[in-house]
């Protein structure tokens, strides 16, 4: 059977005027049976409606902070960095996507803004925004790859038969993440502290996202291979 290709949106480095990735995003793929394909960064209608014919499946990936007036915000002091670019060429493909009903699995990044794009909106900052009686530290330091916090899956949920787990161990390196939820998602995970940290959408073929690294760490930890694994076996399945 020919293997899936996986589209794989661009990490963007402003300061050095480049586009680069994370080995992690593409070695993933390959290892669960796909082919993975770094996208140009464009906002161009056609080449996007193009590029969503072209792959079996889409990963978002992480990356800067979305800007705030996506969903109806000013940008505060603790907005860190954003990038109009991503935010609108990832705005058209995810479009784009969802119409013709093709696997999406967000990371990090990825995880809010399909939460934003679905009408969701975000704490810009967590640490100086998100209020709640159990301290996580949500941004770890080096090796990004350690779990560092738990996360309580929904029972029978899409994410629960994939990890096989009600109870998972994570890794985490954000600073932004879901206020709002959008009305198209389910909550999958949450942290102790509450925050969601995994949401589907159930009406779709596999809309995925979660809020921790999988990409840094599947190749010792089985519950971020299998997510790798869920979602490229949704693509094949065309």
């Amino acid at each position: 059977m020919e293997k899936p290709k996986i589209a794989v949106v661009p990490l963007i480095d402003k300061a050095r005027q480049s586009y680069w990735m994370l080995p992690g995003y593409m070695k993933a793929v390959e290892a669960a049976g796909g082919i993975p394909f770094m996208l140009p960064l464009t906002s161009d209608e056609s080449d996007i409606a193009r590029m969503s014919c072209m792959f079996d499946g889409f990963l978002f990936t992480g990356g800067q902070d979305i800007n705030p007036g996506l969903y109806g915000e000013r940008a505060e002091e603790v907005c860190g960095e954003v990038c109009h670019e991503r935010d609108a060429m990832e705005s058209a493909l995810f479009k784009r996507v969802l119409e013709l009903d093709k696997p999406v699995f967000g990371i990090c990044r990825g995880l809010q803004m399909i939460n934003v794009l679905l009408g969701g909106t975000l704490y810009q900052d967590i640490p100086t925004q998100f209020v709640s009686s159990v301290k996580i530290g949500h941004s770890q330091s080096p090796p990004y790859s350690k779990p560092v916090h738990d996360v309580r899956i929904e029972k029978d949920s899409l994410l629960q038969r994939i990890i096989g787990k009600e109870v998972y161990k994570v890794n985490s390196y954000h600073h932004q993440g879901i206020k709002r939820l959008a009305e198209p998602l389910v909550a999958a995970a949450e942290a102790e502290d509450g925050l969601i940290e995994a949401v589907i959408m159930p009406d779709k073929k596999f809309v995925l996202a979660v809020q921790w690294h999988p990409e840094f760490n599947y190749a010792e930890d089985e519950g971020s291979f299998r997510l790798f694994e869920a979602f490229i076996r949704s693509c094949g399945q065309q």
